[in-house]
């Protein structure tokens, strides 16, 4: 399998992932035109399983390092395909509630709290697999704690903006922000689970014996069995709208599956490309890297999609903080790293 060794390289990665796991969503955004986000998602998933699929029949199956990708699906054993699965599994219970959240909220808000709060958990959780950070000297971990503490107030601050905007157009605030927290929580311990799949010599805090395209394969897996279980209950009780069935979703032309099946491929190989690098920083700094999908997102939101466009007054200044605070504290993480 192919792998990412050097650090300089490996930042490069998370950043592409960061873009990707920023910017898939606006693919449910040109499909929410037409097409209902309970039928969308099945497109996604889709995308989502064939795209790990693909980059692991490829890149998994080039370079020197341990078994192509095939034989490393032979060979996992049952504990590292249950940690994998387990990481689609929990975060799709996330990102089913996460697109309702997106729906109903917009992402310049949905991705700064859902994003923000799954950011913060992440950090944590994937701190203390790797050892409690015991390789981590004590002004790096200062610092990688600063940047969370600054993404908390820039979540503070991006529910300020969205109560402002919702407070303007007369509409509730407490659905799209309570679907964003819940979500949070989704986001924050996939990574962590997918990393305990893995072996320990491709990356700190590993418990497993594969390598990362088929431990991204098989997160897919979990997603797509989660998706299956839940996704009929979300399209006979919906949020929002009027209940929708499959003779809907067989009835889409090629064009609206195709926007489906492209979001769902550039999140996998964000996911991909962030595995493929994860052995060369630590999984606290690689999550965070990664995850730091609110950054993107929130540019998409307020200058493509406009979302803020008739928000009063002092909510595009409120809008311009919380994104320079979400910058400081990419920063910041980065460099603790490299310290």
């Amino acid at each position: 399998m192919f792998l990412i060794e050097n650090y300089g390289l490996a930042i490069c990665a998370y950043v592409f992932c960061m873009l990707c796991w920023g910017s898939w969503s606006n693919t449910q955004k040109l499909a929410a035109k037409t097409w209902r986000f309970e039928l969308f998602y099945w497109d996604f998933i889709i995308g989502l399983v064939l795209t790990a699929f693909l980059w692991g029949i490829t890149a998994g199956s080039l370079g020197g390092h341990g078994n192509n990708f095939l034989a490393d699906l032979k060979q996992a054993d049952g504990h590292s395909i249950w940690n994998a699965m387990l990481g689609g599994i929990v975060w799709n219970l996330g990102n089913l509630v996460f697109v309702v959240a997106i729906a109903l909220a917009g992402m310049s808000v949905a991705f700064p709290i859902g994003g923000g709060i799954g950011w913060i958990g992440g950090i944590i959780f994937n701190y203390i697999i790797e050892d409690g950070g015991s390789k981590m000297a004590s002004l790096p971990k200062t610092m990688l704690w600063s940047g969370v503490v600054i993404i908390f107030v820039a979540i503070a601050l991006s529910m300020v903006a969205y109560n402002k905007k919702a407070t303007q157009q007369k509409k509730p605030t407490a659905k799209g922000i309570i679907l964003a927290v819940l979500s949070g929580f989704g986001f924050a311990f996939f990574y962590g689970f997918v990393v305990k799949s893995l072996d320990p010599s491709i990356v700190a805090g590993g418990q497993g014996n594969m390598g990362p395209y088929s431990g991204s394969f098989l997160f897919t897996i979990g997603a797509l069995v989660t998706t299956i279980v839940l996704n009929p209950f979300f399209m006979r009780k919906p949020v929002e709208g009027s209940p929708v069935t499959m003779k809907q979703y067989f009835a889409g032309n090629f064009k609206t599956h195709s926007i489906g099946m492209l979001g769902g491929f550039i999140w996998a190989s964000g996911l991909v490309i962030s595995f493929m690098a994860v052995g060369s920083g630590n999984p606290a700094v690689s999550y965070a890297l990664s995850n730091a999908s609110p950054v993107v997102a929130i540019l998409w939101g307020v200058f493509v999609w406009k979302e803020f466009k008739d928000a009063p007054k002092g909510t595009n200044f409120i809008l311009s903080i919380m994104f320079l605070l979400f910058l400081l504290a990419l920063v910041i993480i980065t460099t603790s790293k490299v310290m």
